[in-house]
């Protein structure tokens, strides 16, 4: 029986490139039914004209009646942006709450940490993703349960992952700076065949920080094949491999509602802390082209996570003895997620109308396998000030839980894309899914099973009067049921938990999307509603059982700009502006605002890029105040964060350097509770040398 567990990186890396096994994807040169991103003919500019993720067909932005945010990682990795918290922290309604653990986000008010997606593909494990294969980002605000099954409150994140392209060149790049950091990647190309053309992107990375005894390793290995078996059959296959080993830094907690007044340096850790991500993924899609009108995608995705961490982390800040308290926990974390797509994706005329339709299957399968141990006696507390991180628990660890769980689900969507006429299109969607949940805990020996369905529906206009301008309406819904956030339910919980049906979101969205400058420049104007409105909230009669009664709201404005202003003059940036808050509640959080959130954030780049010589770019990110916690007793102050960068290209040659946060402004970017606080880099540079041949 095939293993992946049994299969090293590199030998499996070059099995995927020379074997045939799973089906895949679109090769570069498809017409506008691409799925998963065009060529990229303009590098220096940051607009992307088409994006995938909205609608799982290439669509202009401006006919996608739903704000999307589209980042091209080359923009942020140019300043030693590595993860994806720090990458789309200037976005406008989008925030970081990230800690050293895995990465999350909210995006318009809403947890999105269970809503990354690579190539279309749910990846939903908890671990730091790698941006160096990836070609770009795309966000997009509000419900995406219509294609993308369960979750989805505020949007997904769907990375785009760099695939092979006929005659590309090869590039390898070296990257150092500030607190040690070095790195060498390499992206390499090549085309054996006509018919074939191979990518490989591979690199280490290593790094210690600002903050006392944190460091980290990355390595990667990505291999991928583009083979075009027949004129209408093209087979695209990656694999990739990814390692981050790092010491946990759970921050600094906070002490009279704001972060704690500390040297920047001062952790609470201990020594032999770390955390080992390995991740491996392997993704097939076989495209088909029936005819001139219709195509054929099926689609198969594995990936496993293999997480091990031993962390001492705060939990708080003891006024009376001056001392920050802390807890010390060991985990073995194991997953499995296998995903089948199949869609077909065409056009038919009715009555002078044009329809592009789409319709898809998704099977999945998920396993969780976490292993998690405590420590058997109180771990010493630390002085505020001058922690003694020699004051360490040694004793024995406890096995505190060993459970396994289950997901099996399946779903069924139907969409169409209505071309009325020159000025008027529809979009329709309707998605039916059916979710499996079991858990088993193997200490107690009890297992639960929990099944729930749902419907997702999607209904959008686009009124285009002038040419270049066109205004647009959508409303939206998806649903959230138990266990299908981390995977996995808790069995024998007390109360009602387990038997909750799924917590349903709703979005009102409107707005304008223009294109300026001969079509250089696109901008785009949304305001919203965002609803989640029967949150899990205690039941006021009963306060074991939880019930759906809850509400959660996010309303907000938000403008991005992205292209090229005037000959070597390009712009990217946006602000944006939400009030999230739980507007009922029986927890003791009714009227509070949503932490992590703030109510204003934005940024704005401007770029000079000849196409040989000197370039130079300059920006801020603006982050208003947030509050650590949802209870609302801890302040993050706002912040504003300038960048700049600078180099010089000839032919082959590319050398620049970045300069992150002159001002050497102190902040906080994110926090997952008032006692674990994470603050953002001092000012740093980094500089970087690459060649392509």
């Amino acid at each position: 029986m095939f293993s992946l567990s049994r299969l090293t990186p590199v030998s499996l890396g070059f099995s995927v490139l020379l074997t045939a096994g799973f089906a895949c994807a679109a090769p570069a040169n498809l017409p506008e039914t691409v799925v998963y991103g065009d060529v990229d003919e303009e590098a220096d500019n940051p607009r992307v004209k088409e994006v995938s993720t909205a609608t799982r067909t290439a669509t202009p932005v401006r006919y996608v009646p739903q704000a999307i945010d589209a980042l091209k990682t080359s923009n942020v990795l140019n300043y030693g942006i590595n993860d994806l918290g720090k990458a789309l922290s200037g976005l406008p309604n989008v925030s970081s709450g990230a800690d050293t653990r895995f990465d999350s986000l909210r995006i318009r008010g809403f947890d999105a940490s269970n809503d990354f997606y690579l190539d279309g593909v749910r990846d939903d494990s908890q671990y730091v993703r790698d941006l160096h294969n990836i070609e770009r980002i795309e966000v997009l605000k509000g419900p995406a349960a219509v294609l993308y099954g369960r979750g989805s409150q505020g949007g997904i994140v769907n990375r785009i992952s760099k695939a092979p392209e006929a005659g590309r060149r090869s590039t390898l790049e070296a990257q150092g700076g500030s607190e040690d950091l070095r790195s060498l990647y390499a992206d390499l190309s090549a085309d054996p065949t006509d018919t074939i053309s191979l990518r490989l992107n591979m690199g280490n990375q290593d790094s210690n920080s600002f903050r006392n005894g944190v460091s980290s390793h990355r390595q990667l290995f990505a291999p991928s094949m583009s083979w075009q078996l027949a004129p209408e059959l093209n087979w695209l296959v990656q694999y990739e491999y990814s390692r981050f080993d790092r010491t946990p830094d759970r921050g600094i907690p906070g002490v009279g509602g704001r972060p704690a007044d500390v040297k920047r340096g001062t952790t609470y850790g201990d020594d032999r802390d770390f955390i080992d991500d390995k991740t491996q993924s392997l993704r097939s899609r076989l495209t088909y082209e029936l005819g001139d009108n219709w195509q054929l995608r099926q689609t198969t995705s594995l990936f496993k996570l293999d997480s091990d961490f031993d962390n001492t982390y705060l939990t708080g800040f003891n006024a009376s003895t001056q001392r920050v308290t802390r807890q010390r926990w060991q985990q073995d974390l194991r997953t499995r997620n296998l995903f089948n797509n199949l869609e077909a994706e065409g056009t038919v005329d009715t009555f002078g109308f044009e329809h592009r339709l789409l319709t898809g299957v998704e099977i999945g399968s998920q396993r969780r396998d976490p292993k998690l141990y405590s420590a058997g006696q109180a771990v010493p507390a630390l002085d505020l000030y001058n922690p003694d991180r020699s004051q360490s628990h040694r004793g024995a660890m406890a096995l505190s839980s060993n459970n396994h769980s289950e997901v099996e689900s399946r779903g069924l969507y139907v969409q169409d894309q209505l071309r009325i006429n020159d000025q008027w299109q529809l979009l329709a969607g309707l998605r039916y899914d059916e979710f499996e949940v079991a858990t088993t805990n193997k200490l107690r020996n009890l297992k639960e099973e929990r099944d729930n369905h749902g419907l997702s529906p999607r209904a959008g206009i686009v009124w285009t009067p002038l040419q270049h301008h066109s205004f647009y309406a959508s409303w939206s819904k998806t649903f959230s049921p138990v266990g299908g956030g981390l995977i996995g339910i808790t069995p024998g919980a007390s109360g009602n938990g387990n038997e909750l049906d799924p917590e349903q979101t709703r979005q009102k969205e409107i707005g304008v999307k223009s294109d300026w400058l001969d079509e250089r420049l696109s901008t785009t104007l949304a305001v919203y509603e965002l609803e989640l409105y029967n949150r899990r909230t205690r039941d006021p009669n009963d306060p074991t059982l939880t019930i759906l009664t809850g509400l959660q709201r996010s309303r907000g404005i938000e403008l991005t700009v992205t292209g090229q202003l005037v000959g070597n003059w390009y712009v990217r940036g946006g602000i944006g502006l939400q009030d999230a808050s739980i507007v009922k509640d029986n927890n003791g959080l009714e009227g509070n605002r949503v932490s992590n959130v703030a109510k204003r954030n934005g940024s704005l780049f401007i770029t000079w890029k000849p196409e040989l010589g000197w370039y130079a770019e300059t920006g801020v990110i603006l982050v208003g105040e947030r509050f650590a916690d949802n209870q609302n007793t801890t302040v993050l102050p706002g912040y504003g964060a300038w960048d700049a960068l600078a180099g010089y290209r000839h032919k082959d040659w590319d050398v620049r350097a970045a300069l992150n946060n002159i001002t050497d402004r102190t902040y906080y970017s994110s926090a997952t509770s008032a006692g674990q606080i994470q603050l953002g880099e001092p000012r740093n540079l980094v500089v970087s040398a690459s060649y392509s041949f």
